[in-house]
């Protein structure tokens, strides 16, 4: 399982290109922008993405959705609780000051336990709600993907749209907190870390949490 990280946007998202060497099979999460950048790497390794995974639907995660769609042929998957979000890029863009693309419909709902493969790479949902109502992050080879639940050093803001303080709480101690200390987080922004840096030094998961 090779991971590669392209940062897209302005907002500086981390889109990954999931794939296995082996078979030449991918998935791409989180493709936010730069569908040119994304798709350079997919061409460059001759990938065949199965593919477009989003871990939730706000538009900075989903702005690349229709390019890298109608460039592989990859379906769209989200969770069905972030439908509404993902037909309504343009409209949370603006709260912003920013534009934003439409993203084609989803091909494909996923729900918790569900497990997406490409190649010999499998990787599990987790429904991780409380950034979004639909929130999922993907947990497979040592690693999770955790859009953007859980970062290093922090959590998601939950002051968007489908964003509840306490169901993140929640999510994060019932479905990330019980992997082992060694899985790689590989979050929505910012640099990766482990569960187990998060489970002692992140500032949100203190012992009175129950972490």
């Amino acid at each position: 399982m090779n991971v590669r990280r392209v940062v897209v946007g302005p907002l500086q998202v981390n889109c990954y290109i999931v794939e296995d060497e082996g078979t030449k099979e991918a998935m791409v999460i989180d493709p936010g922008d730069d569908a040119a950048a994304i798709l350079k790497v997919i061409d460059s390794r001759e990938l065949k993405v199965r593919y477009i995974i989003n871990t939730h639907a706000h538009f900075d995660h989903v702005g690349a959705n229709k390019q890298i769609k109608d460039a592989t042929g990859a379906g769209i998957v989200i969770h069905e609780q972030d439908d509404a979000l993902l037909g309504a890029t343009k409209d949370q863009a603006r709260m912003f000051g920013m534009t934003a693309p439409s993203s084609s419909k989803a091909d494909r709902y996923v729900k918790h336990g569900d497990v997406l493969t490409a190649g010999g790479i499998s990787l599990r949902v987790l429904h991780t709600p409380g950034h979004s109502s639909g929130g999922i992050s993907l947990v497979g080879g040592g690693f999770v993907f955790t859009g953007d639940s859980l970062f290093a050093g922090s959590i998601g803001r939950t002051d968007l749209f489908g964003g509840d303080l306490m169901t993140l709480i929640t999510s994060i101690k019932e479905n990330l907190m019980t992997l082992p200390d060694e899985t790689v987080v590989l979050s929505g922004h910012g640099p990766q870390s482990t569960i187990g840096e998060e489970r002692r030094e992140n500032p949100f998961l203190n012992a009175q949490s129950g972490f």
